[in-house]
């Protein structure tokens, strides 16, 4: 399935914040929107250009499809399914690309990254109730136990990645066990739970044009 494959630090500095593409990095003084804050190229530090209108509500999906890797059709299709159930159609949005496997799994601590935490999933570390799931995108309901398979728990990423969210704030929506590598969907996310900087109102007056 094709993906973006190249260096997501240019990703940050195109959109001039932090999108917590790099795990750690991104914590620590090495991130380059701590030092080279303006858009990537030979001519991004010269080019101050303001961004109103379209161009803000594009900036704004483009940092939802970065943060979650996620491609165009594939976010069209979360925002289509969005706006056939009742709700508020942005918050809706994000709760479906907070429910992704890949997604879950970094709240768990199951990865460093959302990038790293695709792998995981990908490499069919992860189990649904019980049962192996490798598609990144699967959709979590609540009820669902999710945790690493017996055969996984001791792989050198997943150890890493648990001291590094031990460092992080707690998901109000998911019961963790990271002694045990596993957690359970107490409810679906609201918006105050996905604590991004993303402007959803945005992305879906882009879309509803």
């Amino acid at each position: 399935m094709a993906r973006y494959t190249g260096p997501v630090c240019r990703l940050c500095r195109r959109d001039g914040t932090k999108l917590f593409l790099k795990g750690p990095k991104c914590f620590s003084d090495k991130c380059p929107i701590e030092k080279r804050n303006f858009p990537p190229g030979q001519h991004g530090k010269d080019r101050k250009a303001k961004i109103v209108g379209y161009g803000l509500q594009l900036r704004e999906k483009q940092k939802a499809k970065r943060i979650y890797f996620t491609l165009e059709s594939q976010f069209r299709a979360y925002y289509e399914k969005a706006t056939t159930r009742s709700g508020v159609t942005g918050e809706l949005l994000l709760q479906q690309l907070e429910c992704r496997l890949d997604n879950v799994a970094y709240r768990m601590g199951l990865a460093t990254s959302r990038r790293q935490s695709r792998q995981v999933v990908r490499h069919g570390h992860v189990q649904v109730n019980g049962r192996k799931v490798n598609i990144p995108s699967f959709q979590v309901k609540v009820g669902d136990v999710i945790a690493v398979r017996e055969g996984s728990k001791k792989l050198v990423v997943l150890e890493t990645a648990r001291d590094f969210a031990s460092g992080q704030n707690s998901v109000q929506w998911l019961e963790i066990d990271r002694d045990a590598f596993s957690a359970r969907v107490l409810a679906l996310p609201k918006r105050e739970d996905v604590n991004l900087p993303v402007n959803e109102q945005l992305i879906v007056e882009l879309y509803s044009k």
